[in-house]
């Protein structure tokens, strides 16, 4: 391959606003930046609400990506908890035939490995506690054992218990989802039992860790005084925290940037070896009792909290007018010109609305889609804010993922789903942006998103139903023409126009010839045909400026709002030529004939519309007696 192109990676990955996918993701990027290298980060915030139907919609993301348009991909498969999940991500990369790099692979021999000795460092720090510390009963807050790390972290609290030869009580572990909200869940749990204080809460993760701490100060206990916490990974916050937490120094940035050179590597076809592990110690602090590690981090932190509290703030009153913009919106093209005005104040490059071509068709959101690959074959994107400047692209395939196709430099995008429960509605993309991984708000805005893409379908559905019903309200179904409300809400206010213009008008009222006896004698779907037939004759002679109705039954009305005198006749000679040539065309075993009464008039103020369709009933009623007397007088 040559390797001065631009080289395409997808990384897959669970969550992004954690701060270990963030460590992880600064080493990727920034190797990415300085070696031309195309990111595309595929993400969601599955396991955020508490609900499996909206997961699935999150999930369905993963099920966007064609892995045979990228040359290699980094799968962070170790952030997912879903083992089946991971099974599928691995079976699509092998079926792509693209290397892969896989974080704490354990489970396949197919792709190269670059990971932490997660069970060894972990017991080391649970031997810490125990033998440096004294702790005897201790809670541990799992992350979920069908994913790698947690199950490997998992195992050495339970090896390093055994070693000690402690009891590991099954009510006093917790499976969480290395979220930080699982912390105080856990806590929450704990207070429930009624089990006495631990000496220690062990946790899988920092995230955990901080709310454990935190919601354990709340019910008034000090940290370490009264209780141990520790957590691993040692993030800035973790360490920065008061008081510091105890946790498990893992090199982040460089697991990141090392995931990505060997990928490069292998696709230049530069030997790499399989499996790379990279050294973790334990971190002894503040939260286990040892001595802090010092304070040069503390400006630092300052000045980092800082700016997070004011990116903070700026970015909810961002979303508090998006939202705000959003529920104004009625159309489609509102809500793009909504986030249009706003979408800039993210510090993004480029952001990319797409949009299943089907997502305002109407859908049974109770029911979970049959196929899991279930975005639509063909998707548009009406909003391409790029540096300010707005386009769209009306059509592409959705697997070819970007609609204006990859870009050939170095950068960096972010996928994220849109949905409304467990149906799919499209997706968005961030180019260039750190929001998606620095701000704890990018699934609030995928949620209002979607929820205002959601509004926005309803709206559309509503106002497709109202059509409906108004069609069908002023619509004769048997015939498509106006039925006699249809008529009097169209031809009313032209009948008053007449009237202050002193115009000629004429009204004409056809009534069919032996409709009972075609029910009668050839059954009632026979009878349709010829009262559909009539009607679509008159529609045809009554021209663009006429209006016409069937008023019931075998009963019709026309109205020409610009009337000369000769009209009536000329009006009739056309009805009537004309179902001469229809009965020679459809050779039916009866006649297809009608009789019309017409009134030629120039409107006064004191006429009524119903007045003159009376006396062009009255008309017709003369024209039908004066045929049956023909009738009459022939059989004599």
């Amino acid at each position: 391959m040559d390797t001065n192109k631009t080289k395409k990676i997808v990384v897959v990955v669970s969550g992004l606003d954690e701060e270990y996918q963030h460590n992880v993701f600064k080493g990727l990027n920034t190797y990415a930046y300085a070696n031309n290298v195309n990111v595309s980060y595929v993400a969601c915030f599955d396991g955020m609400v508490g609900s499996a139907t909206f997961d699935i919609g999150e999930s369905s993301i993963y099920n966007l990506i064609d892995y045979t348009r990228f040359d290699g991909a980094i799968l962070m498969t170790n952030t997912f908890g879903d083992t089946a999940m991971r099974n599928s991500i691995f079976r699509k990369v092998i079926a792509a035939g693209i290397p892969a790099v896989v974080f704490e692979n354990h489970e396949n021999s197919d792709f190269y490995d670059i990971s932490i000795d997660n069970f060894g460092v972990m017991k080391r720090l649970v031997n810490h506690i125990i033998r440096d510390h004294g702790a005897r009963v201790i809670n541990f807050v799992s992350g979920p054992l069908g994913n790698p790390d947690g199950k490997a972290r998992y195992d050495a609290f339970v090896s390093a218990m055994e070693e000690n030869g402690l009891e590991v009580d099954p009510r006093r572990v917790f499976y969480g989802d290395f979220k930080s909200y699982d912390g105080k869940l856990a806590i929450d749990d704990y207070a429930e039992s009624g089990l006495p204080l631990p000496d220690a809460f062990v946790c899988a993760n920092d995230s955990m860790a901080l709310t454990v701490t935190s919601s354990l100060e709340k019910m008034g206990y000090k940290i370490p005084d009264d209780i141990i916490v520790t957590g691993f990974d040692n993030t800035f916050s973790a360490r920065n925290s008061s008081p510091a937490i105890t946790s498990v120094k893992c090199p982040l940035y460089e697991v990141g940037r090392t995931a990505l050179e060997i990928i490069c590597n292998v696709i230049d076809g530069i030997d790499q070896p399989r499996s790379t592990i990279l050294d973790a110690e334990p971190a002894l602090t503040e939260s286990c009792g040892c001595k802090s590690s010092g304070t040069d981090e503390l400006i630092e932190y300052k000045k980092l909290t800082y700016r997070k509290t004011e990116d903070t703030n700026n970015n909810i009153h961002m979303i508090n007018r998006l939202t705000a913009g959003l529920a104004e919106a009625e159309t489609a093209e509102e809500y793009f010109k909504v986030i249009a005005s706003l979408i800039g104040e993210l510090d993004c490059e480029k952001f990319t609305l797409c949009l299943s071509e089907d997502w305002q068709d109407e859908f049974n959101s109770s029911e979970a889609p049959l196929d899991p690959d279930y975005y639509s074959e063909f998707m548009s994107a009406p909003l391409i804010w790029d540096k300010g400047r707005c386009r769209s692209v009306e059509y592409f395939p959705s697997s070819e993922m970007f609609p204006e196709g990859f870009e050939e430099r170095g950068c960096v995008n972010y996928f994220l789903p849109l949905h409304y429960s467990d149906r799919c509605l499209g997706y968005y993309i961030f180019t260039n942006s750190e929001f998606p991984t620095y701000s704890l708000l990018c699934h609030t805005l995928t949620m209002i998103l979607s929820n205002s893409l959601e509004n926005i379908r309803k709206l559309f559905r509503l106002n497709k139903a109202n059509d409906e019903l108004n069609r069908l309200y002023v619509i004769d179904p048997l015939c498509n023409i106006y039925n006699r409300n249809g008529f009097y809400n169209r031809a009313d206010d032209v009948f008053k126009e007449c009237a202050a213009d002193n115009r000629q008008i004429m009204i004409s009222f056809i009534d069919m010839d032996g409709l009972k006896f075609i029910n009668d004698n050839y059954g009632h779907n026979e009878g349709d045909f010829a009262i559909q037939r009539l009607a679509s004759t008159i529609s045809t002679c009554c021209g663009k400026s006429g209006i016409c109705a069937r008023f019931g039954g075998d009963e019709f009305v026309y109205f020409n709002p610009s009337a000369s005198k000769n009209d009536s006749a000329i009006f009739a000679k056309k009805i009537n030529k004309s179902l001469e040539e229809l009965n020679k065309l459809v050779q039916k075993p009866y006649t297809i004939s009608a009789s019309i009464g017409s009134v030629i008039t120039v409107v006064e103020k004191d006429d009524t519309l119903f007045s003159i369709i009376k006396m062009a009933d009255d008309k017709m009623y003369e024209v039908k007696k004066a045929k049956k007397s023909a009738r009459k007088s022939e059989k004599v």
